[in-house]
């Protein structure tokens, strides 16, 4: 990865999107190194505020992190976007919220450095914990996972075709303490070549999400948008692989359709819609693509709290 990866995907797409007003209470979930932050505050005039979240203890004690900080008009809190709706009672701010960001997945400092354990191209610890000062590292949850759960970890969050034969394998070769030790264990486990890709991505990924519990937090989070927007709030999400993004639109979908009034009451099919679509998914373009490779997978989606 270099020094392009750390661009901010689709920043003016964001900004657009999020119709920043300079007296808003704006929140970005995944603040990471800042990069989608600085521009933010920019726009936003000394009433305003933003509030930034992060579970990876380097991200909130980075260089970054600390200038910005310098700002009055910024609040950055160690805390998972599962924890939205908790920082935004504890500032007052529930139901005053403009915008809310989410870039998710795997930051580029988080890939870059080997000992954080996410990458199978670096050597280091099989770790792949985003907030460091918690919970199970990798080595630890293979350490003790049963194969068929091992096997339905690697299918529905990586959407691996050989996940039987990886998981097998994995179980049979125990304990696995680094990175290149779990990638070449699945490569040779795995029977196929796909052309530009690792065999490992899959697992990695799935292994990732399983033990960062990333899809249950983003649902939570998704949930607790609906408590802390106010009305004509927008929500912008960045997602980078197709589980992330269906359950996004599934999400926006839903509230768009509203729900059914409950029996007891008079209008029986009267649906009440809590969010609308704002435009199509939003995809990088060329000229970005060119600047910034980690953008080829992102998907925008934007909705507006009603």
């Amino acid at each position: 990865m270099n020094s392009s990866a750390h661009l901010p995907v689709l920043l003016d797409e964001v900004l657009t999107g999020l119709s920043i007003r300079a007296d808003g209470f704006y929140v970005d979930c995944t603040f990471g190194r800042g990069g989608h932050c600085l521009p933010i505050l920019e726009r936003l005039g000394p009433s305003g505020r933003l509030l930034a979240l992060d579970k990876d203890p380097d991200a909130v004690n980075s260089t970054e992190a600390k200038k910005l900080s310098e700002d009055p008009r910024f609040i950055l809190v160690h805390d998972s976007y599962a924890g939205l709706l908790g920082q935004a009672e504890r500032l007052g701010a529930r139901g005053r919220i403009a915008g809310v960001l989410m870039d998710l997945g795997v930051s580029s400092p988080q890939l870059d450095e080997g000992e954080r354990g996410f990458s199978f191209l670096r050597e280091g610890p099989l770790d792949m914990r985003m907030d460091t000062s918690r919970g199970e590292t990798a080595a630890q949850w293979l350490a003790t996972v049963n194969e068929a759960e091992l096997v339905r970890v690697l299918k529905d969050y990586g959407e691996e075709r050989f996940a039987r034969r990886i998981a097998r394998a994995i179980v049979a070769a125990r304990p696995i303490e680094t990175t290149r030790q779990l990638a070449a264990l699945i490569e040779k486990a795995v029977p196929l070549r796909e052309k530009h890709k690792h065999p490992a991505t899959r697992s990695f990924q799935a292994i990732r999400i399983a033990v960062n519990r990333e899809l249950e937090e983003l649902e939570q989070a998704l949930a607790q948008t609906l408590e802390v927007l106010a009305p004509g709030g927008r929500l912008a999400v960045i997602s980078f692989h197709s589980l992330e993004d269906r359950i996004v639109k599934h999400f926006i979908r839903e509230q768009e359709r509203g729900k059914p009034t409950p029996a007891r009451l008079p209008l029986l099919n009267e649906h009440k819609p809590t969010f609308r679509h704002v435009g199509k998914p939003i995809m990088a373009g060329e000229e970005e693509l060119r600047a910034n490779i980690r953008a080829r997978s992102a998907v925008l989606r934007l909705a507006e709290r009603v």
